[in-house]
């Protein structure tokens, strides 16, 4: 095990978290308000590369310190990626939801409801992520038709539920690209839903016959209970009457 990275993952599990919801909003905030002025924007590029860099510097740490590195390297890909391709620095906001499992492992939650509130929040993440990445690429484009943060969240809705009504779309090749990866997203939290709510069904079906099969238990054993006194009456019964069918034996003084 790769005690001394798993020890630095948790220590910053909080800091990369903050780092991410802070990266989110420097993002963001640009996009969604395209009046902001010059200084705030300055403002929202330089925390956009400190945020970068604080996820470089973690993700070289947890190279630095995994005792099989190139093991680790394959199955991190993804974090490599987005480092070292600053184009895919969108992609690291997924780090929000270790925020949702810092909060489940303090909190009193069955599974199911870790479950819920794992795909609420991917969901609500999502969903704001691919409204203002198709709103940055698609607003002020020729034949363009998504030009407010309203109109990028129906898309979005639309979208990723697999509905498609075609009335918003984007006509952009980012526009698009976003489009694919927001239905795969739909696609996989819809697997997912489905999987919570047939694992729902059988876990209720399941409850049902376990209560049945106690209650029989207990039924059961209630009528051994009750069977074991009747035999018990039933053998005083018999043995009565043949006490009371014998003579007295006459004392020895009577007798004399």
């Amino acid at each position: 095990m790769d005690e001394s990275r798993l020890r630095w993952e948790e220590a910053a599990n909080w800091p990369i978290t903050t780092a991410a919801l802070v990266f989110l909003a420097a993002w963001s905030w640009p996009i969604l308000d395209p009046d902001l002025g010059s200084p705030w924007r300055g403002v929202c590029w330089w925390l956009t590369w400190v945020t970068w860099a604080i996820f470089a510097v973690d993700y070289a740490m947890r190279v630095y310190l995994a005792e099989q590195r190139w093991r680790f390297l394959r199955e991190s890909w993804l974090d490599l990626a987005i480092v070292v391709l600053p184009v895919f620095r969108p992609l690291r906001l997924l780090r929000v939801v270790k925020l949702l499992g810092i909060l489940n492992r303090h909190a009193s939650l069955s599974l199911r409801g870790r479950v819920a509130s794992y795909v609420g929040s991917a969901t609500v993440l999502v969903l704001f992520v691919g409204s203002v990445a198709v709103l940055s690429a698609e607003r002020g484009k020729p034949g363009a038709n998504i030009d407010r943060f309203s109109d990028a969240l129906w898309w979005s809705i639309t979208t990723i539920t697999t509905a498609g009504y075609g009335d918003r779309f984007p006509v952009t090749f980012t526009g698009r690209c976003v489009a694919v990866g927001l239905m795969l997203c739909g696609i996989a939290l819809l697997g997912v839903v489905t999987a919570f709510f047939a694992s729902w069904l059988i876990r209720g079906v399941e409850e049902e016959q376990e209560e049945a099969i106690r209650v029989t238990a207990s039924d059961v054993e209630t009528l051994i209970g009750e069977v074991r006194e009747l035999r018990a009456e039933v053998r005083r019964l018999r043995a009565t009457p043949q006490q009371e069918a014998e003579p007295p034996v006459a004392s020895s003084e009577h007798g004399a």
